[in-house]
């Protein structure tokens, strides 16, 4: 059920005089977005002194009441999906999940339905006050299928944009751990490289010469794993598509598990055991798992940090290398 529309009324400052109207209303209306404002006067949604506003570069007058009208969420599209999720941190303005792998983020072909969207929609309910005029989470960043760990999505237009600033700002902490093949030299480095699409094979990113969006990946080992393999934790410090998993694979040294990208490595581990075979086929997804989550909360700008275990898989892939 939908509510009623939201209003807000702002009178001009002195100050406010030949501003962008857009540029007003955002500073003077925290809970919206600077897009989503110009996206309600872009539907007729904001008047001045009760004459309908139609451009966001229109400039202030100094006294000028203005009124904007928020209508209420429209219904999520995609549909919400009662799931089980393991929720960290959970208030007004955002929710932080532990994803388990083999769960998708976001509808898509081949995965239209039963993702992390559809569960937030049905768990959020009436408390997602709508991304861009829908009743809809606002998903900031994203962990791959067979990815786990820390997620944290938006519940309200303004949280949202505050997170997409801070991930373009590179200010939210992001640390991974891994478990790869062989051991990275030197222990701690920086891996770089434009990242895009394969050109030999479009299901695949890939490091490429020329194209692609530059791509930076800090890395150090936490430790050797018996003779094949080493614990790495990564920090992305770019968010590019499969970046940590086709960084490492570029150096040699890709993420056990991954049938992407490390296969090559695949057959030699399962030579080395019959324990380590079932450890590695019993891995639920790749061995990547987002450890760490760091930033200011979007409405109280508190420092927010979460952590999360290494899921059972994973050790127990980590007990069997170490005794190889």
């Amino acid at each position: 059920m939908t509510g009623p529309a939201t209003t807000y009324r702002v009178q001009a400052r002195i100050d406010d005089g030949r501003a962008r109207i857009d540029s007003v209303l955002a500073n003077r209306v925290p809970e919206l977005s600077r897009s989503r404002i110009k996206a309600l006067i872009a539907a007729g949604q904001v008047t001045a002194d009760g004459a309908t506003i139609t451009e966001p570069a229109y400039r202030v007058k100094p006294g000028q009441s203005f009124t904007v009208t928020v209508p209420p969420a429209a219904p999520a599209v995609p549909q919400g999906q009662a799931m089980a999720l393991e929720i960290v941190h959970e208030d007004a303005d955002i929710i932080v999940i532990d994803k388990p792998t083999g769960l998708v983020v976001h509808p898509a072909p081949g995965n239209p339905d039963r993702t992390l969207v559809n569960a937030l929609i049905a768990h959020c309910g009436e408390t997602l006050q709508g991304i861009g005029g829908v009743r809809r989470p606002g998903i900031v960043h994203r962990l791959d299928k067979d990815t786990s760990g820390l997620m944290v999505a938006a519940k309200t237009d303004a949280a949202h944009a505050a997170l997409v600033a801070q991930f373009a700002a590179r200010t939210v902490a992001r640390a991974y751990h891994a478990v790869v093949a062989g051991v990275p030299v030197p222990a701690t480095g920086e891996l770089t490289g434009n990242i895009g699409r394969s050109p030999r094979n479009r299901k695949k990113m890939a490091v490429l010469g020329r194209g692609g969006r530059p791509a930076v990946t800090r890395y150090r080992v936490l430790r050797p794993l018996g003779s094949a393999a080493s614990l790495v934790e990564c920090r992305l410090m770019t968010g590019r598509t499969h970046q940590i998993r086709v960084h490492l694979a570029h150096i040699g040294h890709g993420v056990i598990g991954d049938r992407l990208y490390g296969r090559a490595r695949r057959g030699a581990l399962l030579r080395l055991g019959s324990a380590l075979g079932a450890a590695v086929e019993g891995l639920h997804g790749h061995a990547l798992h987002a450890v760490l989550l760091g930033f200011r909360h979007p409405e109280s700008a508190e420092e927010m940090r979460f952590e999360s275990e290494i899921p059972s898989d994973i050790k127990r892939l980590t007990r069997e290398l170490e005794a190889v």
